[in-house]
This record gives structure tokens, sequence and C-alpha cells, in this order.
């Protein structure tokens, strides 16, 4: 089985076409690949299906389970299909199970702009359990702990924390027991957010079925629009994470753009163990 290792800031992922899977990708197999000792090693797997029109991508994660959608994925599945030589600058569409997005290449492949579709805070859409509303500075319960979060969907679900400070420590703390909160029954991505000033955000993130994540695409969309929608941050957000910062734009009806670099990093062959 045939790869392309990729990273978008930091975050890794193993680009695999469908002509190349060879063999059945159990949630198993999938885990033993993207392990970081006895595998390849990456934040996720992404499975592209260049046969059809649009290509289509499936997003694995780490655990085995699958994402509806993946910002950083998405750039990477565009750099992917530039690099061979499969789509120009001109703009073209990728399928995910999240929803059609439109990407382009530009600066020679070095950057890439993904419209990533609508933001909506609806509970049910996200979702969240309790009556059909947006979710917004709502509180919820953690062993104790009282929360004020926001939440969001962008094809994926997200939870959004705003602070005064953020922190890896918080993040990593707090983050896995947000996902996996009975409020959220699809489980969550978890975003804490410090608000730099009206033009850029800083963002710790905890990924649904990854961990501790050092940059998120759908994270910064979901992070920035929500910050944006409480009024605390005008409509092009630069979005700062450990593994660098992505460029969000928030358009009429709540569509969303990110724009940030995609960086091949090796090509190899999986044995199959």
């Amino acid at each position: 089985m045939r790869f392309v290792k990729y990273h978008a800031l930091g975050n890794d992922y193993l680009v695999i076409e469908r002509a190349a899977w060879g063999t059945h990708l159990d949630p198993a197999r999938v885990r033993r690949i993207c392990d970081r000792h006895r595998g390849v090693g990456s934040d996720g797997i992404l499975l592209v299906e260049t046969a059809s029109a649009p290509p289509r991508v499936r997003i694995l994660n780490p655990d085995g389970s699958e994402a509806e959608k993946s910002g950083n994925g998405l750039r990477i599945v565009a750099r992917h299909l530039w690099d061979a030589g499969r789509v120009g600058t001109a703009p073209f569409l990728v399928e995910t199970p999240g929803g059609v997005v439109t990407c382009r290449v530009h600066d020679g492949g070095a950057t890439v702009t993904v419209d990533m579709g609508r933001v909506s805070f609806d509970s049910g859409a996200i979702p969240v359990l309790g009556p059909p509303r947006e979710v917004l500075r709502e509180h919820l319960d953690l062993d104790g702990i009282d929360l004020e979060f926001s939440a969001a969907t962008v094809g994926n679900p997200h939870c959004v924390l705003v602070r005064a400070r953020v922190s890896e420590a918080e993040a990593r703390a707090l983050g896995p027991r947000l996902e996996i909160h009975r409020l959220f029954p699809n489980r969550t991505n978890v975003q804490f957010v410090e608000v730099v000033d009206r033009g850029a955000i800083r963002i710790e993130i905890w990924e649904r079925g990854a961990g501790y994540t050092l940059a998120s695409g759908s994270s910064s969309c979901a992070a920035a629009a929500v910050a944006h929608r409480l009024g605390l941050v005008d409509d092009r957000v630069t979005v700062q994470m450990p593994g660098g910062t992505l460029a969000v734009e928030i358009g009429p009806g709540w569509q969303v753009r990110q724009t940030g670099p995609a960086t091949p990093v090796f090509r190899g062959e999986w044995s199959g163990g």
C-alpha cells in the first residue's frame, strides 16, 4: 500500500489513493498505521478516490473512527492533487462526507484556499442535546467545573470555549472529557480560544478521535466564526495555533474560507503488517 505523507502546520496525514489501497483499512489496521512507534505515524489517513468527479475523500482518525470533514486534510488533498498534476490553479471541487468544498492552489503549491461551507450554530445540526436553539454562551458541568461554551458545525461538530488565556495543559486536561460529554451525541472537537485583538485569536485544540493537535483547519473556522458571532472579532481573522497560523474569512450567510500551507514530507510503502 503506497502513501504520501503531508503536514499542514504540523497536523500530519497519510494520503492513500484508491488504486493503492491494496487491503481493507479496518479500524485496527488504521490504528497500527497511524501509530508513531509501530507504524508510519500520523494524525490520520486521507483515502482519496480520484476516479470520481469530483474527487472524494474519506478522513480516518488515528483511533480508527471517521471524521466528516477536515480543513487541514482538505488542504493536503488539494496539494496532493496539484502535485499529481490532476488539477491546476483554477478552483476545483472535492467531496467529503461533510459536504462538497471548493479548493484553490496558489503560489506554486505552497498555499491552499478551501471554501469550507456554511457554519451553523444550530443545536440540531451540530448536534447538541436539548431544545432547538443556537448554542451560544451556554454552561455545562464538567465533573463539578462550570464552563461557558458555544458550539458550531462546519460539517463536523465543535465546542468552543473563550478563555482569558489558553494553554496546552488545559486543552489536554479538559479536551478529552469535553469530547465525550453527554451533551454531544456524536462526540465533539474542542477549541480553547484566546482573543488577541479584533483580527486575531489564539487557539489550543483537542481533536475528536485524534487528541491534542498542533493545528486544525475546521477548528480554526469554527473558533473564528464563534468569536465573530459573539462580537469579539471582525470577519477576517488570523488564527494562531502551536503549529502556525491560518487566515479565516467569514462571508455572508456564515460561509467560511480558510487559507494556509500544505507541505509534502515523504513517500513510502506500508508492508501490510
